[in-house]
């Protein structure tokens, strides 16, 4: 289990850092080429394309992924007993997007240059959802070097339309570059999804009764799908719910659009991905976890279990301690170097205090899936969710103008991994319920 764990970890840090260079260089080119209203606007639409993905996956990967991992059920079974679920929640959420389009536009967002590129989302969603399938079987197999070749792959194509055909659609208008920005993942995730299934082992045999879906497979599918989807679903609405609140409450007691959409555009575009950059390296350890603790839990090994999750939750505060502490002295370095600016700077200092808890809540929630607890994740998710909401609600009254988001991510990191840490360590001192 050890060198399956170090293996599958190293894999996933050595692509995971190819992948976070290739999306800085994303980052520079679109902070070059878009201006600072239009990255903002942008980012007024991710919460929402963010929430609609959660939903078209309902949670699936993750529960198709463990269940493999555990070897106890036929893999093929499981992937086709998903499937017509998985067809008709997409065709019911593309209808919706479809409908509700000019409402979450102009009402919800008070954007209208946002409603073609939330009609283009239809689009890519379906094809999101198929891809991340694809890789949940792999991870279920321990097999990493499918998801991260395909990941160096889609950045490559990215980086292909951001640095060589956005320059000739921007002066088309911001409709149209939002709608092109959005359809940029349709290009990489087909591509993604047809290498993945050309990696798919040649002697595969796939029968009538392989298609048939098994009640019983759809049933513990679901037992762990619903509550993962359920904890995804309450931090997407948070997240979709946080501009519709920001314009709103803001733009009612005196700040402008400008304003509101330059700063959210600065906080959302450079200061929060730069703090979530780090965490690759946590994304990685947790993405190996899955596997090897979902399968040695399964077979009642826990002084194994037990032993492999300190040292996950240990290597994961050596290798981020000091990224954080990086950030908070020498947030402007940075800065500088991927978007040639130094915007952002305090927040970058203010939410790198608590940056070491947002890292560990990745593998956090990895263990505790592992451990069939998801409904921790849930109540976790819960918690960050309403302190979020309630307090940049509060806050937004208060006229500190965009702080109102930065202190309400902080009470949100602070509550959830700190639920979060309890429920491991109950675990790990043999009193967990």
């Amino acid at each position: 289990m050890k060198n399956t764990f170090l293996k599958s970890t190293i894999i996933l840090l050595i692509g995971g850092l190819i992948t976070k260079l290739l999306g800085m260089f994303i980052k520079i080119g679109m902070a070059r080429y878009l201006s600072t209203e239009v990255l903002g606007t942008y980012m007024l639409i991710i919460p929402t394309f963010t929430l609609l993905l959660s939903i078209s996956q309902f949670g699936f990967p993750l529960a198709i992924s463990k269940l493999i991992s555990e070897e106890s059920k036929s893999s093929k079974k499981i992937l086709f007993s998903i499937l017509p679920i998985i067809i008709i929640i997409n065709i019911i959420l593309i209808i919706m997007i479809i409908l509700l389009a000019p409402t979450i536009s102009n009402n919800l967002l008070h954007n209208s240059n946002t409603y073609y590129s939330i009609i283009a989302m239809s689009l890519v969603i379906p094809f999101t959802t198929i891809s991340n399938i694809c890789r949940s079987y792999f991870f279920g197999k321990q097999r990493m070097l499918p998801h991260v070749i395909t990941n160096i792959i889609e950045e490559l194509l990215r980086i292909i339309m951001i640095f060589i055909f956005l320059p000739y659609i921007i002066p088309y208008g911001i409709k149209i570059t939002l709608v092109y920005l959005i359809l940029i993942n349709l290009l990489s995730e087909i591509t993604s999804t047809i290498l993945l299934i050309l990696c798919l082992p040649k002697n595969i045999k796939i029968t009538k009764s392989d298609l048939k879906p098994n009640k019983m497979y759809i049933k513990d599918t679901l037992q762990i799908s619903i509550p993962n989807i359920s904890s995804r679903l309450l931090g997407s609405f948070a997240y979709f719910l946080e501009p519709i609140i920001i314009t709103t409450i803001l733009s009612n007691i005196g700040y402008s659009m400008k304003y509101i959409t330059h700063e959210y555009g600065i906080i959302t575009g450079y200061v929060l991905p730069i703090i979530i950059l780090p965490s690759f390296f946590t994304s990685a350890i947790s993405q190996a976890l899955l596997p090897v603790i979902s399968k040695e839990y399964k077979r009642n090994n826990h002084l194994k279990v037990k032993r492999t999750i300190k040292k996950a939750l240990l290597l994961s505060v050596i290798i981020t301690l000091p990224i954080s502490l990086f950030l908070l002295i020498k947030p402007n370095i940075v800065l500088k170097t991927i978007y040639h600016t130094t915007k952002g700077k305090i927040y970058i200092q203010v939410l790198s205090i608590v940056s070491i808890l947002e890292y560990l809540s990745s593998p956090l929630t990895s263990i505790l899936d592992s451990l069939n607890k998801s409904k921790y994740n849930l109540i976790a998710s819960l918690i960050g969710t309403i302190t979020r909401t309630i307090s940049l609600i509060l806050l937004s009254y208060l006229k500190i103008g965009l702080w109102s988001l930065i202190i309400s991510i902080i009470i949100s990191i602070i509550t959830t991994t700190s639920y979060q840490l309890i429920k491991v360590s109950q675990y790990l001192n043999n009193s967990f319920i």
